[in-house]
């Protein structure tokens, strides 16, 4: 039973995303996860601004709530039309 609870404790920690100021951030590899794309096409959607980032050092993270935002700007609804 303990090294089941340890399991689990080593799984929560794994996937565990701070709140600061009620936002959650993101590092480059759970917005790959989260939209299913290259580090190269996330590194290109930077450069293009298509996402919204923010660089501390040399690292880049992103809002949550910036990449939802971008998500439903460019909605497109079954039928619609272009």
């Amino acid at each position: 039973m303990i090294i089941q609870l340890r399991n689990r404790i080593e799984e929560i920690l794994k996937n565990y995303r701070p709140v600061m100021n009620g936002e959650i951030y993101l590092s480059g590899e759970d917005v790959c996860g989260l939209l299913h794309i290259s580090k190269r096409t996330l590194q290109q959607y930077r450069d293009d601004k298509i996402l919204p980032y923010i660089q501390i050092g040399g690292k880049i993270i992103y809002k949550e709530s910036d990449i939802i935002n971008v998500l439903e700007e460019n909605y497109i609804a079954k039928g619609s039309l272009i």
